[in-house]
């Protein structure tokens, strides 16, 4: 069995720095309609609202959001609506094992006190 896999990689120059629509279809290779209905299900956000589309600027974490539903839809050919929730519960699953983790610390501090 042969997988190919695409390594995109986005040059960061400034962490807090936000993407225009146009730009953030560029760097997600994706049309614009793609990502006004992603918006519209709540599955990636802009960072600030505006009346137009075309005035929506994105950060880096709704790109890493954007990438991670197209693998999911690419992947398990998951609907807008499953990839919302799916992408919910896979943002709570890892707030939960970061409060795992961060009990067992906690944990092994009185431990070995």
């Amino acid at each position: 069995m042969n997988t190919t896999e695409t390594i995109v990689s986005v040059e960061l120059e400034d962490l807090d720095g936000t993407f225009t629509l146009r730009e953030f279809c560029e760097r997600g290779e994706c049309h614009a309609e793609f990502i006004i209905k992603l918006v519209s299900y709540g599955i990636i956000s802009p960072v600030e609202e505006a009346d137009d589309a075309r005035d929506w600027a994105f950060d880096l974490q709704a790109l890493a959001r954007l990438r991670k539903a197209q693998r999911l839809q690419r992947d398990l050919k998951i609907n807008l609506p499953g990839l919302a929730m799916s992408l919910d519960l896979l943002d709570e699953l890892r707030e939960t094992r970061r409060e795992v983790d961060r009990l067992h610390r906690l944990m092994n501090q009185f431990i070995t006190d």
